[in-house]
């Protein structure tokens, strides 16, 4: 059985470089660099060749320090990228934040499939890599003729390191508008709109694509011999090892640029695209509800730069003096998207405890109204940098009335992208998060809860 395993995780906001005792799903070495865009010609994309230089770097030294023994990879979705014959890029990958795609908007929308058929909601800009693609095509006339394989983002990578192209249904699951969660199969969108031929043949996550490239064993010390599996969407890779592990019904907060909220057999709701929810596919194909919003995003624009950790006087000074950050920060996303945040009390200073708390209460409101949204039921894990945050998970378990579990791994996109890779189930570790306060605290938070809930509703000042 293999026992590490290399995962290549791309995130919208870093790109990682893991190694996994596939045995514990221990992290033994992480590498990081940031994933920031080259601003164009032709439109804003991923510098992918920045990337490779530090994975092969990387696969190197980890190689040498400990050896390896299979890849794995996982990234983020609303990602595809265009090969020309020769297995290059065809274009560069556009980065889904760029507003391009909206100029096309009217047109794609009169040949995307409803929200029935794909449980995709209309997003903006690039976030749905059908409108992603029609836009492209206008921008370049000759690029459809140009694109001989569409591959979806993990796969890419993978292709990179084996020559094998392939899409998986977890990242075309990911609001791409060109997949059929309910019957497994592809959108309408992908006969209508030409790309039956073009787009690279599904494969499961757990799929061996192939051995890596001679080359690739070269610069990376590496057997040739070694596999690299399919790979998977990294929101779908942190569910996975409680898919695996844990009874339903149970929900789980994949927390980092995006906040992602995934219920597994909780209660039947009628999700409503316009807040942010959507069906995402699990890695063994099954369809699970799901509501997004870009709370990592929100964080760091919220807070404004560092801050020390707040205090329990810090805490109490936002809740009695009922100062509320109303949604939404990142306006085009989540369950309010279209609203205007909005500071009602003192506005908190930079760089102050007091407004770190703040945050901290609004995000795990947010996260709430997203759990609520999908139908949550039983435990909620929250896995990801919010896990260590005990203000956001005090709240979220007082005002969601469940326990909270936090998973203790830092990256849990890449144990679940580890258990691509054939082996026990190994459960994830996680911790209960004790709610250790008194009778009052906890209703001070739920009265600071029911506020906030009327101010975003009402706007009540």
């Amino acid at each position: 059985m293999t026992r590490h395993l290399a995962v290549i995780d791309i995130g919208k906001t870093n790109a990682k470089l893991v190694l996994v005792d596939r045995q514990t799903l221990s992290e033994i070495a992480v590498i990081t660099r940031p994933n920031t865009c080259i601003p164009g010609p032709p439109w804003p994309h991923f510098d992918v060749e920045g990337h490779w230089r530090f994975l092969l770097e990387g696969l190197r030294a980890f190689h040498a320090a400990h050896g390896i023994e299979a890849i794995s990879v996982t990234t983020h979705g609303a990602c595809a990228a265009l090969l020309s014959k020769d297995g290059q890029l065809a274009a560069p990958i556009l980065d889904y934040e760029h507003a391009g795609p909206d100029d096309t908007a009217a047109a794609y929308d009169a040949i995307r499939p409803p929200f029935a058929e794909t449980g995709s909601p209309r997003l903006a800009g690039g976030l749905n890599i059908g409108a992603q693609l029609f836009w492209q095509f206008q921008s370049d006339p000759g690029l459809k003729d140009r694109t001989h394989q569409i591959v979806t983002y993990p796969q890419f990578w993978g292709a990179r390191l084996t020559g094998v192209t392939a899409t998986d249904p977890t990242s075309l699951g990911c609001h791409s508008d060109l997949w059929n969660p309910t019957d497994a199969t592809l959108s309408s969108l992908v006969d209508g709109f030409g790309l039956a031929s073009k787009l690279a043949p599904v494969r499961a996550p757990s799929d061996i694509l192939g051995p890596i490239l001679p080359h690739v064993a070269d610069a990376t010390g590496l057997a040739p011999e070694t596999p690299v599996y399919c790979g998977i969407h990294d929101s779908n890779a942190s569910l996975l090892p409680y898919v695996l592990s844990e009874t339903p019904p149970f929900s789980v907060v994949s927390t980092g640029t995006w906040v992602i909220a995934m219920s597994i057999g909780g209660r039947v709701r009628s999700l409503d695209p316009n807040r942010d929810t959507l069906i995402n596919v699990t890695a063994t194909g099954q369809p699970a509800p799901s509501a997004r919003f870009m709370g990592g995003r929100e964080h760091d624009l919220a807070t404004a730069g560092p801050y020390p950790d707040p205090t329990q006087q810090d805490l109490e000074t936002i809740l009695g003096e009922e100062i509320t950050l109303l949604p939404a920060v990142v306006s085009d996303t989540g369950p309010f998207k279209g609203q205007t945040a909005l500071w009602i009390g003192e506005e908190p200073q930079r760089g102050t405890g007091a407004r770190g708390a703040a945050v901290a209460l609004y995000l795990a409101l947010v996260t709430a109204e997203c759990l609520s949204n999908i139908g949550q039921e039983g435990k909620i894990i929250v896995e990801g940098p919010f896990a260590g945050n005990s203000i956001f998970l005090d709240m979220l378990s007082v005002v969601t009335g469940s326990d909270v579990y936090r998973a203790l791994g830092t990256t849990g996109t890449s144990a679940g992208a580890a258990l691509l890779a054939p082996g026990p189930s190994v459960p994830p570790p996680v911790q209960a998060h004790p709610v250790l306060i008194g009778s009052d605290r906890r209703e001070a938070l739920m009265s600071y809860a029911t506020l906030w809930r009327d101010r975003v509703r009402g706007r009540v000042t």
